[in-house]
């Protein structure tokens, strides 16, 4: 399915109101290593020894970029402006446990630029965008109990504290006590509210020639990020469910779509924590127009044997061995 770190090439720089987070280029070992060779920096990142070594800058950034290419991790250089000159600022990365479909957090800040949110602002950036874009249901971190700073910023960027336990910091060349932290999907994105208890919403299956269905992936800063759904949504007062589904595909993917080709087919009951989803599915098999994201959300023609391989809100997930099984 797709991944957003699949290729480095055709990653897209992240953007914060400041910086932008963009993958290490072998121009930025020199930097990189005089801002990282602190023992104030590297006391409190678990894996970076000190004294750093200038060599170890470059084979790093080789490194993250074969991670990066395989989608095993995701290292970042954090950048920011000094007029019209682009500066190295810290660093922000996940390794990725794919069996477990979670990331470990890391990141770092050169000591020049502490106290001017920095961190919260890259990490929180990251993590959101992580979630939304990669094939990922947690994010967990741990920190050293000693480090203040980095446990108020895990807090600020939506991390729980989960558990305790110890880890080995190569500067200091000792394990120290820490704390962990998580976060899941709903703990940084939310769930869906709506004003009523029960919420309606109409989906569509729109089916290529080829029998593939359509999948839509939600972007980041939605609720529920990261996931895939069939297109659709909410139902507008006195709407029936077939003209909120001529609405939303319009609105969503630029398609035009009759009332009489929408085929009612299965429906799902679900129970969110704080409202029940009912939400009729439709098949669709012709329509006007090419699909386009948008709303800035990622589009999948997924054969039916794979919809399953494609992680969904669990409303949705009933649905697939039915359409599976009917296609």
């Amino acid at each position: 399915m797709p991944d957003a770190i699949a290729e480095e090439a055709g990653f897209v720089p992240l953007a914060t109101e400041r910086l932008a987070l963009r993958p290490y280029a072998a121009a930025d070992a020199a930097e990189l290593h005089r801002l990282i060779n602190d023992w104030e920096v590297c006391r409190s990142l678990a894996a970076v020894p000190f004294p750093y070594p200038r060599d170890l800058a470059d084979d790093w950034i080789a490194a993250a970029s074969r991670s990066l290419a395989a989608g095993t991790a995701c290292h970042l250089a954090i950048t920011g402006r000094e007029g019209a000159r682009e500066v190295i600022v810290g660093g922000v990365g996940l390794r990725i446990d794919r069996a477990a479909r979670s990331g470990q957090l890391g990141y770092w800040v050169g000591r020049r630029f502490w106290g001017h949110g920095v961190a919260s602002e890259a990490a929180g950036r990251f993590v959101r965008w992580a979630l939304a874009n990669l094939d990922l249901d947690t994010i967990a971190a741990t920190v050293a109990t000693d480090n203040a700073a980095s446990i108020a910023v895990l807090r600020r960027i939506g991390l729980k504290h989960v558990g305790q336990g110890r880890e080995t910091f190569a500067a200091r060349g000792a394990e120290q006590p820490v704390l962990r932290f998580a976060a899941t999907r709903e703990d940084l994105f939310g769930v869906t509210e709506t004003e009523a208890r029960l919420l309606l919403v109409a989906a569509c299956a729109l089916i290529d020639g080829d029998g593939r269905v359509l999948l839509a992936r939600r972007p980041e800063g939605k609720k529920m990020a990261g996931l895939w759904e069939f297109p659709g949504g909410k139902l507008m007062p006195g709407e029936t469910p077939e003209a909120a589904l001529i609405r939303e595909l319009k609105e969503e993917l630029g398609i035009e779509v009759g009332g009489h080709c929408l085929a009612p087919f299965a429906f799902a009951s679900h129970p969110y924590p704080t409202f029940h989803l009912l939400m009729p599915l439709y098949l669709c098999r012709r329509w006007r127009g090419t699909p386009q994201p948008r709303e800035g959300q990622t589009l999948a023609w997924v054969r039916p044997e794979k919809l399953a391989d494609y992680q969904m809100p669990p409303a949705d997930r009933p649905l697939v061995p039915l359409l599976r099984d009917f296609l």
